[in-house]
């Protein structure tokens, strides 16, 4: 029994044994669901909130940092992140950690963008003709004043999200408390993005502004972009803002149908030839005298854009560049030679209108002469012929054939003078105008002056055997000169040569100036005046001038490069370089103070006939008497104070008014004489204030004041 018992209680045993053993096994995996489903949570909790970043709250409770508690799991993850992400990505998401939570990229490219990569008015910019630089620059600016004040979308969303995590119910407490680091940090990474986005639309707008050029030059193949001139249809009118571009435009058209016309000539394309002919022919008419877009007719557009055609089709079938180039040099050297004819045609006119005697001259001239031939001879003789060679009063030599001319010199003279009656004037003239210059003088007298008329032919002294320009004048090679000058050898010299083919160096009265102390012989000192100058202020000052020991006071004309000696003399000659300073000052005729005792001393006439001899086939100089009267005053003139004799008022239109007031006399040197219509308006009543318009004659010569 007892054995029985043990078995059956072993046997009991072993079964409890086992069922214990069985229920232990059936335990476990419910141990196991069970830690893995509450607590394997809260230790991945735990574990997060271990490796969060702690930073210093706002009271300045410090915590230990991330770094101090990084495992070593984490570090070859981060080292990864490093090399895949750039470092801005890295600092916007350490920067981002304590407000974001568990940081996801999607989250924060959908929801925390800067406002700077979006461009929401792109499109309505395109429309409206606004450039992607200035949508950027706007959206850039705006994301800016956003930031500044703390009002954009993005900021108060942020706000709104981190008050709510942080169970803040005041949304705008968050606007109140200063910058946070990281605010600073992602504010800093915006306007970095913001400034490199903006680049980058820069440089897609130059790119998108190159490829509308370049498709535009395709559609628009009608002109070559390479040729150099002064119209380009691509070229920027950048200096004038108001400039007439349109005009400019069809004058390039124009241009280029010329040359491809001659092109399609050449290359037997009629039919092209001809429309562009025909194109030509209506810009032409369109065009016309217009100079401004406003000038233009209103059916030039519609002539542009058919012009444009026709150049794009050429383009298209005849485009060859060196073809275009040969045809443009042509055109080019062309156009030269018809600038250079015409500007020796207008030097030609210029001069000829210059130098020929108005109507009403001319009729005052003869009426004259028909007067005074009709006067008895007792009453052709002047009064105070006692004074004409009294040394002790003011002398003036004028030669002149124009007597309104003269009239106006006398007259403004007399009215300005002090002491007129101690005043003396000594006219010549030629045969041709020596009745009308007397009887002019005879009917006019000029107060109480004493005037003196003579005839350049009753000189009988003045030979060609004594007096070398009258030898030269006479010789055969100036009559060629001169009277064949229409021929085609004589025109081969440029055209700036044409002047010195004037008439007035046929005759000696404009060489009289070399000859005053044979003239007037018992005279100390003479003023010399031209005839288109006027008198404004008494001049007998001038005769108390010392000069010095010189022959010759007048005004020196240096203020320019060009009025120096170089300027009329050749200095590649030997004789002109041994003896002259290129640089010397120049001086001006038309007034001019002559001590003729150191005139008969120094033997000025001798010296001027000297380098007259020498330059008789015009190798010296050319033709005129101021470059003779530098070589022979030359270290002999006294330079005067300018204000003396003022210049310029026949080519100059900018002379000051003040310096001409004050001038006591000023000259009309130049073409434009203030008696000829081409004179300059300005200057004329200077001049026209000392004619007598009520004077019979001149009225019924139809002279204008």
């Amino acid at each position: 029994m007892p054995t029985s018992k043990r078995l059956s209680h072993s046997a009991s045993g072993g079964g409890l044994q086992r069922s214990r053993a069985s229920a232990g096994r059936c335990r476990l995996p419910v141990v196991l669901l069970l830690f893995l489903s509450i607590l394997a949570p809260l230790l991945f909790l735990a574990g997060r909130s271990v490796r969060a970043p702690i930073y210093s709250d706002q009271k300045g409770g410090s915590n230990l940092s991330s770094k101090q508690i990084l495992d070593w799991k984490e570090q070859p993850a981060v080292q990864k992140l490093k090399s895949i992400l750039t470092k801005e990505v890295i600092d916007s998401i350490v920067a981002s950690r304590d407000e974001f939570g568990p940081w996801s990229l999607d989250f924060f490219r959908r929801n925390h963008g800067s406002s700077s990569w979006q461009i929401d008015e792109l499109d309505n910019s395109v429309q409206s003709n606004v450039t992607a630089e200035d949508v950027a620059i706007q959206t850039v600016a705006g994301a800016q004043l956003k930031t500044s004040h703390g009002t954009s979308e993005h900021d108060a969303s942020f706000h709104v999200s981190s008050s709510k995590d942080k169970g803040v119910k005041d949304e705008s407490a968050e606007n109140q408390l200063p910058d946070s680091p990281a605010k600073l940090a992602r504010r800093q990474l915006r306007e970095k993005r913001r400034e490199k986005r903006v680049k980058e639309l820069i440089q897609l707008d130059n790119e998108a502004l190159v490829k509308l050029e370049n498709a535009a030059m395709e559609r628009s193949k009608y002109v070559d972009n390479a040729i150099l001139g002064k119209y380009s249809i691509w070229r920027r009118d950048n200096e004038n803002e108001n400039s007439d571009s349109t005009v400019r435009l069809m004058r390039d058209q124009m241009i280029m149908a010329k040359v491809y016309s001659l092109i399609a000539k050449s290359k037997n394309s009629h039919k092209l030839y001809l429309e562009l002919l025909n194109r030509l022919k209506e810009s032409q008419r369109a065009l016309g005298e217009a100079n401004a877009d406003g000038d233009l007719p209103h059916n030039a557009p519609e002539k542009i854009k058919l012009m444009g055609q026709a150049l794009s089709k050429s383009r298209e079938e005849l485009y060859d560049c060196r073809a275009i180039t040969d045809r443009l040099r042509l055109m080019l050297q062309s156009a030269e030679e018809q600038v250079r004819g015409l500007k020796k045609q207008s030097t030609f006119l210029s001069q000829l209108a210059a130098k020929t005697i108005p109507k009403g001259i001319h009729c005052l001239s003869m009426r004259l002469t028909v007067a005074y031939h009709l006067l008895p001879p007792e009453k052709r003789i002047f009064p105070n012929n006692e004074n004409l060679e009294n040394p002790n009063l003011f002398h003036y030599a004028l030669f002149s054939d124009n007597v309104l001319a003269a009239s106006v010199v006398v007259n403004s003279t007399v009215m300005n003078a002090k002491e007129a009656e101690k005043h003396v004037f000594h006219l010549v003239t030629d045969k041709l105008n020596f009745g009308a210059m007397k009887m002019w003088f005879l009917s006019n007298p000029p107060g109480k002056a004493t005037i003196h008329v003579e005839n350049v032919d009753d000189f009988k002294w003045l030979t060609s055997s004594y007096c070398p320009v009258l030898r030269q004048l006479e010789s055969a090679a100036m009559r060629e000169y001169y009277f064949r000058a229409d021929q085609h050898t004589s025109l081969s010299a440029s055209s700036s040569n044409l002047k010195y083919r004037n008439p007035k160096y046929l005759s000696m009265l404009n060489h009289l100036r070399f000859y005053l102390p044979q003239i007037y012989p018992k005279l100390d000192k003479i003023l010399f005046l031209d005839d288109d100058i006027v008198v404004q202020k008494d001049l007998t000052r001038l005769w108390s001038i010392d000069l010095k020991g010189n022959v010759n006071g007048a005004v020196e004309t240096c203020g320019q490069s060009f009025h120096r000696f170089d300027k009329y003399l050749n200095f590649s000659n030997p004789h002109i370089a041994r003896n002259f300073d290129p640089n010397a000052c120049g001086w001006a005729y038309g007034m001019n103070i002559f001590d003729l005792k150191e005139w008969k001393k120094r033997d000025i006439t001798g010296i001027y006939h000297k380098w007259q001899n020498m330059n008789e086939d015009r190798v010296l100089w050319k033709l005129g008497t101021l470059p003779p009267g530098l070589l022979t005053f030359y270290k002999l003139t006294f330079p005067l104070d300018k204000s003396w004799h003022v210049l310029g008022l026949g080519y100059n239109p900018s002379i000051d008014r003040a310096e001409i007031d004050n001038a006591a006399v000023i000259h009309y040197n130049g073409n434009m004489k203030p008696w000829l219509e081409l004179a300059m308006t300005k200057y004329r009543p200077f001049w026209s204030k000392y004619i007598k318009h009520d004077h019979p004659h001149i009225r019924s010569c139809s002279f204008s004041q």
